[in-house]
């Protein structure tokens, strides 16, 4: 998997109808509403720091129970909108 700046994943998820709901303490809570869902889903992504740390931090995002994105759906939202932060 190749790296990810916090700014250019927060940009690819914004992109991809993820709306900020608010300034959390380790940063941003975005939510998106799925068709067939009852209730929105929530992630909070951090916007400090360089890079996303790959293993836990950017898997638990891209997880099942967060985005469902994986690692397939993050490349195919940095082939769509690029990685320009």
């Amino acid at each position: 998997m190749r790296a990810i700046t916090c700014a250019q994943l927060i940009r690819l998820l914004l992109l991809d109808g993820w709306v900020v709901r608010r300034k959390a303490p380790h940063g941003l809570l975005l939510l998106k509403r799925f068709p067939g869902e009852a209730f929105p889903r929530n992630t909070t992504v951090p916007d400090k720091g360089s890079q996303i740390i790959v293993g836990s931090t950017l898997g638990a995002i891209l997880g099942v129970k967060q985005t469902s994105l994986g690692q397939d759906g993050l490349e195919v939202l940095i082939r769509r909108f690029g990685l320009n932060s």
